[in-house]
This record gives C-alpha cells, sequence and structure tokens, in this order.
C-alpha cells in the first residue's frame, strides 16, 4: 500500500524567525492521523532566518538527524560538541549528516550565524531502540558524487558503508537524480518505508513527488526511482 502526503498538506507554523513546516504532528499543530510513521516521528522542514536559532533546550530519549539543505547550522550541546578546541566544531554544512543521542539527557541549542543567509535543514527524530542510553554525538559528510543516480546509505544502526550510527531499528538512504539517473531497491514487506522528497521533482512507484512530498509504503516489493529534475530524496527503511 502506497499513501501520498502533499506538502501542502503539512502542518504549517511561521514564527518570523522560524519557517517551518511538519509532516508529523509537532508542538501547537495536532493531526491524529499523523502522529508518526513506524519509529519515525518528527520530520520537521525548517528554513532558520539570518542571525536566529533555537536557544539551548532539553531532549531525552530520541535520535535526532539534522540534513542541512542550503546554509550552515551551528550547533552547540552539553556534550562539548561546538565549544572551541572540541573534537566536532559543530557546524553543519550541506551534505553533511548529524546524528544526535539524547539517551538520558542532552540540552543543545542552534544558530544560523549568517548575516544574509537562511538556514535550510530538515530536523529528523526516530525513536530509539532502547532507553536510557549514553548521549552521543556524531557527523558525516557524504559527497553529491557518491549519491549522484543511487540511494547512499547515510544512517543505520550498525553504522554500515560509513554511515552515522542509530541506536534505532532505522535506514536512512540519500539519494540525487536527474534526467535519466534511476534507481529500484527491494523492499521488505514485513517493515515500512518512508519516501520524503527534499527538493525537485521524482517519480518513484509511478507517483508522481514536488518538493515537500512525501510516500507512506507498507507491503511493497520494491521500490522505484526515475524521472528526476534536480530531486534530492530521502529513504526510511522503518520498524514496523
Amino acid at each position: 500500500m502506497i499513501t501520498l502526503r502533499k506538502a501542502a498538506d503539512r502542518g504549517h507554523a511561521d514564527h518570523g524567525w522560524l519557517d517551518s513546516w511538519h509532516s508529523f504532528s509537532f508542538a501547537d499543530y495536532h493531526d491524529p492521523a499523523h502522529m508518526g510513521f513506524g519509529n519515525l516521528r518528527v520530520i520537521n522542514e525548517d528554513r532558520i532566518a539570518p542571525g536566529t536559532g533555537f536557544g539551548t533546550h532539553g531532549h531525552r530519549d530520541m535520535e535526532i538527524v539534522s540534513y542541512v539543505l542550503d546554509g550552515e547550522l551551528a550547533h552547540r550541546d552539553s556534550l562539548g560538541n561546538g565549544e572551541p578546541g572540541a573534537a566536532h566544531s559543530g557546524v553543519i554544512r550541506p551534505g553533511d549528516v548529524q546524528r544526535m543521542s539524547a539517551g538520558t539527557g542532552v540540552r543543545h541549542s542552534e544558530f544560523n550565524h549568517a548575516k544574509d543567509r537562511a538556514t535550510h535543514f530538515l530536523q529528523i527524530w526516530i525513536e530509539p531502540s532502547v532507553r536510557g542510553v549514553a548521549p552521543g554525538y556524531e557527523q558525516k559528510h557524504f559527497d553529491e558524487a557518491d549519491k549522484r543516480g543511487r540511494l547512499r546509505l547515510v544512517a543505520s544502526p550498525d553504522g554500515a558503508e560509513g554511515s552515522v550510527r542509530l541506536h534505532a531499528d532505522a535506514r536512512i538512504h540519500a539519494g540525487l537524480f536527474d534526467g535519466a539517473e534511476s534507481a529500484e531497491r527491494a523492499l521488505d514487506r514485513s517493515r515500512k518505508a518512508y519516501v520524503h522528497l527534499v527538493r525537485g521533482e521524482l517519480t518513484v512507484n509511478g507517483q508522481a513527488l514536488s518538493a515537500g512530498d512525501a510516500l507512506r509504503i507498507s507491503g511493497e516489493d520494491s521500490l522505484q526511482l526515475r524521472d528526476g529534475r534536480a530531486a534530492e530524496v530521502l529513504v526510511f527503511d522503518l520498524a514496523p
């Protein structure tokens, strides 16, 4: 079964400094029909105005993935990431995937320090397989060439293929498709798949998608992606 959710049907909040589209219920947006899908709980498409950001706030027991599309996002947390001399600068840019495991508790902030450029990014929350783990942080870059015309694994439970490691039964693939580029991937009918078109246009299993559109998929044998026009896509393999 494949269900289309159009971009315009998502929840929307415009706070001035933050323009956010919610794929699932979040903050003041509540829709009982869209509380998550499998263990995928949040996809927020955020645009942060220059010189603004999220002040320090806390999380527990959630795998949080940030995926920047344009601009830069400066992250600082109670683990020391983003501090001068830290192992991780905390600044993420297009092509970077950042994973923060909130576990027993972590506090962090996210800021756009640019004076004249908005930061456009996806904030993704996935429910962990085990609660109460030690908080953790990981950040990796994936070149465009590595995602061109294919689905590149960028997050997984075991860190396979150089992906960031999730404390969750979920895998995230990222791909770039244009013109004749295409990809096919087998699906496990016992699991769920979620396709989120980040930008451009793409046909997935015969369904034409535009930026912000998404597909909920269950009980299907395969995924076919083709006819892309400057398309960037995320594909989630999720627990039932």
